[in-house]
């Protein structure tokens, strides 16, 4: 889902290049890939890529908790996605995500903090969003709080070139303090318990365990 972009910016994922680090290039890539896992269903192409890639590098000297839950949900994503029935997955993203009414798993932030969609959370990530001088990208019907929509956000504010190195690392530690941390560990506790997640239950644990380091590494950083 892109439901907020940079006017300049009109491809749903972006791979990024120069002059950003490599950590930084790294994220902008997984922040690109969860937003396009949890938009709509994969495509062949994506499943190829995932299926293609090569195991998670881990540290084989002192590997960290989270490294290896990482490492374990990555090879897992591109083992599913190396046998997942492509109409099947299509029925199992309608399935979850989709339906008349609430979906079987809300992809929304302003449900898991109030209990109800189109909250005051969804006013107050639109301020934000303005703020940062983004918006819903026409034609998008779903409500900026998507779990889809805050990943985008955050590859756009990793790939913001316009601002410093600092701005754009405030930026980031701002908005995820304020618009996912509240909320990412119970969406995915929800799409876990689902039994007809499949490969989104494997979608699902690859995304918190990148979010999880993301939040421990807020916590670390000056």
């Amino acid at each position: 889902m892109k439901a907020a972009h940079a006017e300049a910016d009109a491809q749903l994922v972006s791979f990024v290049r120069h002059p950003l680090g490599d950590e930084d290039f790294a994220r902008a890539n997984h922040y690109a890939l969860i937003s396009r896992l949890f938009h709509a269903t994969p495509d062949a192409a994506l499943l190829q890529t995932l299926a293609a890639s090569g195991d998670w590098p881990v540290d084989a000297d002192a590997p960290s908790a989270e490294a290896m839950l990482m490492a374990d949900a990555w090879n897992a994503l591109c083992a599913a996605a190396s046998v997942v029935d492509a109409e099947l997955l299509g029925i199992e993203f309608d399935g979850l995500f989709g339906g008349v009414g609430r979906p079987a798993v809300v992809p929304f932030g302003s449900y898991y903090l109030t209990g109800f969609m189109h909250e005051k959370p969804l006013v107050r990530l639109r301020d934000d969003l303005t703020a940062l001088g983004l918006q819903r990208a026409p034609g998008e019907a779903q409500p900026e709080d998507h779990i889809a929509a805050l990943a985008d956000v955050m590859r756009l504010l990793l790939t913001d070139t316009t601002r410093s190195a600092g701005e754009r690392a405030a930026a980031q530690d701002a908005f995820l303090g304020a618009h996912v941390e509240p909320w990412y560990g119970a969406f995915f506790d929800a799409l876990d318990a689902q039994p007809g997640a499949n490969f989104y239950r494997r979608a699902g644990q690859y995304a918190r365990c990148f979010l999880d380091i993301e939040m421990v590494a807020r916590q670390i950083e000056p």
